[in-house]
């Protein structure tokens, strides 16, 4: 008997590369078709004829670029503007082919991205440690409210550094051992903003230096008490929760795996 032949494979690369063959025999074809209408005929009729084709030519260049933002799984941006810039953020407006061949127009605010710091000092309770805690005013949020401690990264910045550099200037203490916890996005359908979070151990004590504008309350806090505020909606801020409830249900793993 003869041997089972296996099928050739097909991929989006493969898929891809036919799509872009069969374009320039369309356009050939089309460069063809209008060269011999410009050549003879009735103008009117031929003019026509030629226009079409010109729709059909812009038709296959935007097909292109759809076939290119599926295989890639991103976005084709074809031209974009800065509309606001100021001294954290910018806005910018991108008119764009979506993976999924739609045409949009997104205002995105661009930032550096943050570091965010879940400071524990186990050194006494493993099980219930202690979480360093800030209180400060958030106009955006017309309130007061209690976090664990964030701040803006530099352009090209390392976000552990940057994340020791804001621990020691907003509280003060420095860490012997960090690692990261969790990566997110706070708001992504217009905020292109992403927000690191790292785990802080080993807390060693020292000065704050807090900028100008900055009016910051730190505090301590149990780890089950810190949960049960934000079981009664006490606590608002959205890295604050993501981080501690985390770092708690790890912990319960944790104790559940011993």
């Amino acid at each position: 008997m003869r041997g089972a032949i296996d099928a050739p494979s097909v991929t989006d690369e493969s898929i891809y590369s036919i799509l872009i063959d069969l374009r320039v025999r369309r356009k050939d074809t089309m460069a063809k078709k209008a060269k011999k209408l410009r050549s003879g005929g009735d103008a009117e009729a031929n003019s026509e004829k030629i226009k079409r084709l010109k729709n059909k030519k812009k038709d296959l260049k935007a097909k292109k670029i759809k076939a290119e933002g599926k295989a890639s799984g991103q976005a084709e941006v074809l031209c974009t503007e800065t509309v606001f810039e100021g001294p954290l953020f910018r806005v910018t407006r991108d008119k764009l082919i979506e993976p999924g061949g739609k045409d949009a127009v997104r205002d995105v605010v661009r930032h550096n991205g943050s570091a965010v710091i879940l400071a524990i000092d186990n050194s006494k309770d493993k099980k219930d440690p202690w979480v360093v805690m800030e209180r400060q005013y958030r106009h955006a949020a017309r309130r007061f409210l209690w976090e664990v401690p964030a701040g803006k990264l530099e352009p090209g910045e390392d976000p552990l550094e940057g994340a020791k550099r804001e621990l020691e200037e907003e509280t003060g203490y420095r860490a012997k051992k960090w690692s990261e916890l969790v990566e997110y996005y706070a708001s992504p359908g217009f905020l292109a903003e992403s927000m690191m979070v790292f785990l802080a151990e080993g807390l060693v004590p020292g000065d704050s230096r807090p900028e100008e504008d900055e009016l910051i309350e730190m505090r301590l806090v149990k780890l089950s008490e810190l949960v049960k505020s934000i079981e009664k909606g006490e606590i608002m801020d959205g890295k604050t929760l993501s981080s501690v409830l985390l770092y708690a249900r790890t912990l319960q793993k944790k104790g559940r795996a011993k």
